[in-house]
């Protein structure tokens, strides 16, 4: 993963693109754009206290990095110039033309679209928008370019933000990138994302993969140079290379319930060689010493993904028994599957005759785009979303069918009367009765065609949408609306019957009704469940995820918690050695939940204490945080096992006379000291500056010694630890 450079030059640029930019008339142009942008920026700042010209700089050093031509690069200068100055359309058409300035625009619509709004008048426009945007490609390119420099900035933003930014970079651009090709750019987002969306999850895969650096490093070198020296054998030339695998590729594997250590790819070689025979050469070679597995092998280069990826893919027995993944291609494969559609840049001036093809590629692609607006119409929650990107959006052919009013509804091919009634609005879905295509009644399993004009008749005494039109519908809008429709009628049934049931167990216990319904038992029964409120109980109760007798069995305390236990024992003194599997040691109990307590935030070498709580296990404090200095009769000895491998969490205060430059001042202190900032969040006083950062550290002394070296920075007057 590379990181952000806010000390990039425009010389650095230049420097850059000039090596494969030969036409000294765009260079210039390239110059012009900068220094325009760089005019029109002036005196503004980004949050990290960097000149804002950073941004647009790093966007296009991006944008080189896959030979992007020098319109796209002098866009990605200008992108931010009309949201963000005083600057318009046609000024930047006079200066710089129309190509580059309908670019700059379709960037600056892009950028003031929010995904997750529900208002369907805006997102009926913005799907008017982006359908007119998507003519342009390059316009989503310079998108991804732009979020990459700012997903590598991400940490400047509250922790809030920061994971609504990658969640929506996961759901929205991601699979865009994907399914472009364009795997550099993707895989960092990815992996960017995941470090903010779920960063103890990507902390954890990164220790897991530095703890076995090592000797990964050491068996992929040795396998690297057998398989090299067999290829040399057999006079075919190549050159091959050990493969990362990136961090999130891991993640989707553990979350599919692989473990670590059954993630064999992660040995890895990439072989290149010069033509597509060669690839098959280089199989028959490598297959011939080291036996493949059955059901590995995967060929791309005689049928192509989708994202015009091409390779050869193998998994083999290699050195000391370890499975090694290799996949073989020609160099011209390797700049498709790296920069995907955008890798048409690369060839422009080198007269491959994989050109042609490649644009036309290019140009389909860009249906992918106008799909993929419809889903903005949709009010299913992010899950659903997701699975309608990943089911709708990747068909082939779209039609266009009409109100009778006139007003035009983009569906894709093979969609029915009842895709077009949800489409409208999930009340017209929810209420219809029947269709009138070009004035004669369908039924509505119909499946509509380019051009036709639909009429949705309804009736507002309807009792709802059937459940057959789950499988008549096409589209996985129409499908979830159906479902969320009787999700509503469910819940009320289970509603009724999970009620109705705890009362008859309740009565068949000969328990009072006003003891057990009690506020204090019922706020017990709800916290030990997990439960927001009695509604909640009684439907998990009516569909059966949990029963009547198990909640009547914990009013009767005949299930008792490990938490009473525990409490039992140490009122009674009563402890014995158990062996540690924790990085917190509770002195008497094993396999019991562990939390470290948000208010004070301990991390290895601080003075701690264990409180019991009710139903959620032991809460771990500093011994100087007043949260616990009164519940002396729940309090536990605790202590850290000695063993702890991972980093902790926790919050420092730091107290500033000024601003200037100071983030990047305390990010610089970071690099030594072996900690990581998740979160800056800055407060301002009447006499200065306040900054509450959130660090992973592993141990107390690190941190001390971070603290002092902060001190060093001549602006910040004091630094301590938070406890809220």
């Amino acid at each position: 993963m590379r990181k952000d450079n806010p000390n990039l030059t425009f010389e650095e640029l230049y420097e850059k693109v000039s090596t494969y930019i030969t036409s000294k008339a765009e260079r210039k142009r390239l110059s012009e754009a900068y220094q325009f942008a760089s005019e029109k920026h002036f005196g503004q700042k980004r949050l990290t206290g960097e000149d804002y010209i950073v941004h647009p700089l790093n966007v296009a050093y991006i944008l080189s990095d896959i030979n992007a031509d020098a319109a796209t690069l002098c866009a990605a200068l200008l992108h931010d110039v009309i949201e963000d100055c005083d600057c318009t359309y046609e000024e930047v058409e006079k200066k710089f033309g129309k190509e580059i300035a309908d670019l700059v625009n379709g960037v600056t619509k892009i950028n003031r679209l929010k995904f997750t709004c529900d208002n369907e008048a805006v997102i009926a426009n913005h799907r008017k928008i982006l359908v007119g945007l998507c003519e342009d490609v390059r316009i989503l390119i310079i998108k991804f370019a732009d979020r990459l420099h700012n997903m590598r900035t991400l940490w400047i933003l509250p922790e809030k933000k920061q994971k609504d930014k990658a969640k929506e970079t996961l759901d929205i651009l991601t699979p865009i990138a994907h399914r472009l090709g364009m795997n550099q750019i993707k895989s960092e987002l990815e992996d960017l994302s995941l470090r903010y969306y779920k960063p103890d999850i990507y902390f954890s895969i990164v220790e897991k993969l530095n703890q076995t650096r090592k000797e990964r490093d050491r068996i992929v070198n040795e396998m690297m140079s057998k398989v090299s020296a067999l290829l040399t054998k057999h006079h075919l030339e190549h050159q091959i290379k050990g493969r990362a695998k990136s961090i999130y590729s891991i993640y989707k594997k553990l979350d599919k319930g692989k473990r670590f250590s059954d993630i064999y790819d992660l040995l890895a070689l990439r072989v290149f060689v010069n033509t597509e025979q060669d690839c098959y050469q280089a199989l028959g070679i490598i297959h011939s010493k080291y036996r493949p597995i059955p059901k590995r092998f995967k060929d791309y280069v005689a049928m192509p993904k989708p994202n015009m990826y091409q390779s050869l893919h193998t998994t083999v027995f290699g050195l000391e028994g370890f499975l090694f993944e290799i996949q073989i291609r020609t160099y011209e494969m390797d700049e498709i599957a790296e920069r995907g559609i955008a890798s048409h840049w690369s060839y422009k001036e080198r007269g491959s005759n994989v050109k042609a093809s490649m644009q036309n590629t290019m140009e389909q692609k860009l249906q992918f785009f106008r799909e993929i607006m419809e889903l903005k119409e949709e009010e299913t929650n992010d899950e659903e979303f997701v699975r309608s990107v990943q089911e709708d959006v990747l068909k082939d052919t779209t039609i266009y069918t009409f109100t009778p009013a006139g007003d035009v509804i983009e569906l894709p091919q093979g969609a029915t009367p009842i895709d077009f009634a949800y489409c409208v609005h999930s009340g017209v879905g929810d209420t219809m009765v029947g269709a009138i295509v070009n004035g004669s009644i369908v039924p509505l399993d119909y499946v509509l065609n380019d051009g036709d004009i639909v009429k949705i008749n309804t009736n507002k005494n309807s009792s709802g949408p059937s459940r057959e039109w789950i499988d008549m519908a096409y589209t996985s809008r129409a499908k979830n609306k159906i479902r969320s429709f009787y999700n509503r009628i469910d819940k009320e049934g289970y509603l009724k019957t999970g009620t109705e049931t705890l009362q008859k167990e309740v009565r068949k216990r000969k328990i009072s009704f006003n003891d057990f319904y009690s506020n204090e038992n019922l706020a017990k029964l709800l916290e030990e469940f997990h439960m927001n409120d009695m509604n909640e109980l009684h439907i998990s109760i009516g569909n059966g995820k949990v029963t009547a007798a198990s909640i009547v069995n914990s009013y009767r305390n005949t299930n008792r918690t490990k938490e009473e236990l525990l409490l039992d024992k140490v009122t009674k003194g009563e402890t014995k050695n158990i062996p540690v599997k924790n990085d917190i040691i509770v002195e008497g109990i094993d396999e019991i939940k562990v939390n470290i307590a948000s208010c004070c935030k301990p991390i290895p070498g601080d003075r701690i204490a264990g409180y019991i709580s009710k139903g959620n296990g032991i809460n771990v404090h500093r011994e100087v945080c007043p949260n616990i200095s009164d519940l002396e009769e729940r309090i536990i000895e605790v202590s850290w096992n000695s063993e702890i491998a991972k980093k902790y969490s926790t919050d420092i205060l730091i107290h500033a006379s000024e601003n200037k430059d100071l983030l990047l001042n305390i990010i610089s202190k970071t690099s030594g000291n072996d900690i990581t900032i998740q979160s800056i969040n800055t407060l301002h006083t009447t006499d200065g500056y306040l900054f509450v950062i959130n660090v992973l550290v592993k141990d107390k002394e690190t941190l001390q010694k971070f603290m002092n070296d902060l001190l060093s920075i001549s602006s910040i007057v004091q630094v301590e630890r938070v406890i809220k």
